[in-house]
């Protein structure tokens, strides 16, 4: 029997659930509370899952059942009507930045068909490499940050000064941030969410070049449904942060020697990625509020077809919350139950 697809009108139910996630979320911009900005983006978003037109499994959400009651792996979302999914979700890739009100922070949904996705949540962390496409041949994981620098500026006709490298500013990147800089090329340190600097190196028109260094393995996944239909490419390597992290990695069948390319982590084209944006960034705009109303701005891609369309919408909340998914109320105010 031929796999059903997901039809290329799920991308508008897809992003009616990220914007509900940005719009819960974007409330507690700046209010230092990243914890409670991602309980609210994770009720909007499985509130509004539920009425999406698929038999939908998350592959990649917040960890085990027991250990994470949001979006958990394994949770079935949908309506359970029409194909059968895998997804992965991030109701805010950058937590801290929302607490903070800094920039970058993006509501985040994959959805590919079922037994696409792999599986990757028994080692946390993943060495990364993503760069744009017309550069795929000339990168390398398992060459230097110099050597990929150079390669880059060489593809391009530029010198490696005009090369932008992202990283994450971690302590365990003091010496990848070394060599970056010893090559010459220029950095952009972000404090959080490495799916939103990943697209930036795929994306045109970011000022980024590469995406360097260790991020999460859940949002390697994530990331590979967007570059698929990007067009971009990803390399990752699972880096186990203990010897326990690393017995379950090879009781799981992992090679950690492996380069995972985004083809090893999600198997074929029928891949949809949205991202909507919580505070301004690179890649979308933040949620602007009005007097019973909020905007929003969310970047759609088809991986089959390689479309990708940048959606403005204005959200007037009292309507919304009429229809009944998603209580905007409860969410969006919460400044006014304080006083």
């Amino acid at each position: 029997m031929t796999r059903q697809a997901p039809d290329r009108n799920l991308a508008l139910e897809l992003v009616r659930v990220t914007e509900a996630a940005a719009m819960a979320g974007g409330r507690w911009v700046g209010r230092g509370d990243k914890n409670g900005a991602d309980q609210v983006a994770v009720d909007a978003m499985r509130a509004m899952l539920s009425t999406v037109s698929m038999a939908g499994v998350v592959v990649i959400g917040e960890g085990e059942k027991d250990a994470a009651p949001m979006l958990y792996n394994g949770e079935e979302v949908g309506d359970g009507t029409g194909p059968a999914c895998d997804v992965a979700v991030d109701p805010i890739d950058g937590t801290r930045l929302t607490a903070d009100g800094a920039a970058g922070a993006i509501a985040v949904i994959a959805v590919a068909p079922r037994g696409a996705m792999r599986d990757v949540s028994s080692v946390y962390y993943m060495e990364k490499l993503v760069a744009a496409g017309d550069v795929a041949d000339v990168v390398d994981l398992r060459a230097s940050a110099g050597d990929n620098i150079r390669a880059v500026a060489r593809a391009r006709g530029e010198r490696p000064q005009d090369v932008t490298v992202c990283l994450l500013d971690r302590p365990r990147h003091a010496k990848l941030l070394r060599d970056v800089r010893e090559a010459g090329a220029r950095v952009r340190l972000i404090t959080d969410g490495d799916v939103a600097g990943a697209l930036m190196a795929v994306r045109p028109d970011t000022g980024v070049d590469l995406l360097l260094g260790v991020g999460g393995s859940p949002e390697g996944v994530i990331t590979a449904c967007a570059v698929k239909a990007l067009g971009g490419v990803l390399q990752g390597r699972l880096s186990p942060y203990d010897a326990d992290e690393r017995r379950r990695a090879l009781d799981c069948g992992f090679d950690l020697d492996t380069i995972y390319t985004a083809d090893d982590l999600v198997a074929g084209d029928d891949v949809f990625f949205v991202a909507t944006g919580i505070t301004d960034g690179e890649l979308v705009q933040g949620v602007r509020y009005g007097p019973g109303t909020a905007r929003t701005h969310s970047l759609i891609v088809r991986g089959r077809s390689g479309t990708v369309r940048s959606v403005h919408a204005e959200h007037h909340l009292d309507r919304l919350s009429a229809l009944g998914a998603v209580d905007y109320s409860q969410w969006l105010n919460p400044s006014e139950e304080e006083q």
